[in-house]
């Protein structure tokens, strides 16, 4: 199924032509099939191993990011989702960061710049929960880890589901 010639190199993503054709081909997901590679290779005219071999070369130039699962949580139940801030002290804020996102429950953590005075939060973490009391327990646990170190926290609630997309070629 592999033509001869070498694709031409494609500076968007400072690869080839082909791995603009796999990245429009797998931009929504990948295939829910046994074999997806098998499917963007017949979908855009290679071969299955030529696909794996340019994502496995696209993730390790970072033209691609990461493969993986998004599920919705939503449909899973978790219904209750709080972004928790904390103002920690912006010293140790990586380390305890990094304690925080390590805890079950939290889908991700990060640091964000503070807008003083009206916002003092530098160290934010997404929990959910299928009830607010869920994502209250799991606010309590940061709490317990934190302990003196956090100054301040609030927890804000999703009103309403944003559509999360990445990047996509047209």
């Amino acid at each position: 199924m592999s033509g001869a010639t070498t694709p031409s190199r494609d500076a968007r993503l400072g690869g080839t032509s082909l791995d603009a054709a796999i990245v429009r081909a797998t931009q929504a997901g990948l295939p829910r099939v046994p074999r997806p590679y098998l499917a963007v290779a017949e979908r855009i005219g290679v071969a299955e191993s030529l696909v794996i071999e340019r994502m496995r070369a696209m993730l390790e130039t970072g033209a691609i990011r990461r493969i993986g699962a998004v599920p919705n949580h939503y449909r899973l139940g978790w219904v209750a989702n709080g972004m928790s801030v904390w103002d920690v002290d912006d010293g140790r804020v990586d380390e305890l960061g990094a304690r925080v996102g390590a805890l079950d429950g939290v889908t991700h953590c990060y640091r964000r710049p503070r807008r003083l005075p009206a916002w003092p939060y530098n160290l934010f973490a997404m929990v959910h929960g299928r009830t607010r009391a869920e994502v209250e327990a799991q606010v309590a646990r940061i709490v317990a880890l934190l302990g003196g170190a956090a100054r301040a926290h609030e927890v804000l609630y999703s009103t309403r589901v944003l559509k999360k997309t990445g990047l996509r070629f047209s």
